[in-house]
C-alpha cells in the first residue's frame, strides 16, 4: 500500500509542470490578459467584410490612426468602434465605414518597412461616449524614461498560427533602448522613424495598427515583428514613433477639415 501511495504522489508530481502550463496557454494578445470591458474606449477593430484585419485608434471624432500597411490596394474597410467582444452584437459597437485613406506619402516595404502610418477620415463624426472616446497624442518628441509602463492591446492572434482572438487583449511592455533595437534588427530599423517594446505578453498578427500607449497618451503604431514568432525574444516588435509625424497628421486633418468648410460655403479666416 506504501508503494503504491509513493508511486501515486510521483505520478502526480509529474503532471504538475504540465498542468501548469496548459493553464497559461491562449490567455492573451501573446501571453496577455483580457482587457477590462470598454477600458480603451479608443480602440478600433479595422474590418473587411466583417472580418477583423487589423487595429487603429481614435484620435479626433473623425480620425483613426492606424498602420499603412493595414490597407492593401482598394480596400474598403470598416472602422468599429466602441467593441469589446467582436462577437457580441448586443454590446453597442457600431461600425462606421472609411470616408478617405491617407497612407504616408513616403510610406513603402521594399528592403524594409518605412513611414508605416496611416489616417482614416471616418464618413461621420462618432459621438464621445464611455464606450467611445479619444486618446492623446504625443506632445513632446521623445518618451520620457520616467514614464510609466506602457502597453499595447488588439484583437490580433493569440500565437503564432493560432486563433485571432474574439476579446480586446492586453499587455504590458517597457521601451527598448533604441542601440539595443538597432542591433536586432540592423537596417530595417530606423532610430528616427521607429521604437520598439519588449515584455512577457506582446503584439502579433493582426494587432498592427493599435497603439502603444504609455500613461495616457498613444506614442506609437503597431509596425512590425518576427515573422517566425509572435512576441520574439530575440526581434522585439517594432513600433511607428508617432511624434516625428505630428506635424503631418495636423496638416492632413487641418486640411480636410478647411476643404470641408469650404464645400459648406462658410466663411472664416
Amino acid at each position: 500500500m506504501t508503494i503504491i501511495i509513493i508511486l501515486s504522489l510521483l505520478l502526480l508530481a509529474s503532471l504538475l509542470p504540465h498542468l501548469t502550463f496548459t493553464a497559461h496557454v491562449n490567455v492573451g494578445i501573446v501571453n496577455g490578459t483580457k482587457a477590462k470591458p470598454h477600458s480603451r474606449p479608443y480602440m478600433v477593430s479595422l474590418q473587411v467584410d466583417k472580418e477583423h484585419i487589423c487595429g487603429g485608434f481614435l484620435i479626433s471624432d473623425e480620425f483613426v490612426l492606424t498602420a499603412a500597411h493595414c490597407r492593401n490596394n482598394d480596400q474598403k474597410l470598416t472602422a468599429v468602434v466602441g467593441a469589446h467582444n467582436l462577437k457580441n452584437e448586443n454590446e453597442g459597437s457600431v461600425g462606421i465605414r472609411v470616408k478617405s485613406y491617407f497612407k504616408h506619402p513616403d510610406f513603402r516595404t521594399a528592403k524594409g518597412v518605412r513611414n508605416d502610418i496611416m489616417l482614416l477620415q471616418l464618413k461621420r463624426k462618432i459621438k464621445p461616449s464611455k464606450h467611445v472616446n479619444l486618446i492623446s497624442l504625443p506632445n513632446k518628441k521623445s518618451i520620457n524614461k520616467k514614464d510609466p509602463d506602457c502597453s499595447v492591446a488588439g484583437w490580433g492572434l493569440l500565437a503564432m498560427n493560432g486563433p485571432k482572438s474574439d476579446l480586446l487583449m492586453e499587455a504590458n511592455v517597457k521601451i527598448m533602448d533604441t542601440a539595443t533595437c538597432k542591433k536586432e534588427w540592423k537596417n530595417k530599423f530606423s532610430n528616427s522613424q521607429m521604437m520598439c517594446a519588449y515584455g512577457y505578453g506582446g503584439s502579433c498578427k493582426g494587432d498592427s495598427g493599435g497603439p502603444l500607449v504609455c500613461g495616457n497618451t498613444a506614442v506609437g503604431v503597431t509596425s512590425f515583428g518576427d515573422t517566425e514568432h509572435c512576441n520574439s525574444p530575440d526581434y522585439p516588435n517594432v513600433y511607428t514613433k508617432i511624434s516625428p509625424y505630428l506635424p503631418w497628421i495636423h496638416k492632413k486633418m487641418r486640411n480636410v477639415k478647411l476643404i470641408y468648410w469650404k464645400k459648406k460655403g462658410n466663411v472664416f479666416s
